[in-house]
């Protein structure tokens, strides 16, 4: 399973609605992850730029694509996007991976 950061800035209507209705959004969104066979890890919220960050599992491409559309279409997010993240040991394997190629950028 792939992890990513999602970052969502949220429209001022959404921001409304959430002042207007407290909760808890984390139990909200957990269960959308959890029907593709993802797994919502982390909900931070940044104050100053109405913006909130997931930190979730989610098994693939297309069930990726299918969160932030679903998203999009409830209306919350006034932009969002996502980012596959590696943990330090992957990143040193494509490192090495890297290393091992030969690339010979264009010349004129």
């Amino acid at each position: 399973m792939t992890r990513y950061l999602i970052e969502e800035t949220v429209t001022s209507q959404a921001a409304a609605a959430i002042i207007k209705n407290p909760h808890n959004r984390t139990e909200v969104l957990r269960p959308i992850f959890e029907s593709v066979g993802g797994k919502l890890e982390h909900f931070y919220v940044a104050y100053s730029e109405n913006t909130v960050y997931l930190l979730a599992e989610i098994p693939d491409q297309e069930s990726l694509a299918a969160i932030l559309w679903a998203f999009q279409a409830g209306g919350g997010p006034m932009s969002i996007k996502a980012t596959a993240l590696m943990t330090m040991t992957e990143a040193v394997d494509v490192l090495k991976k890297a290393g091992s190629l030969s690339y010979r950028p264009p010349t004129g």
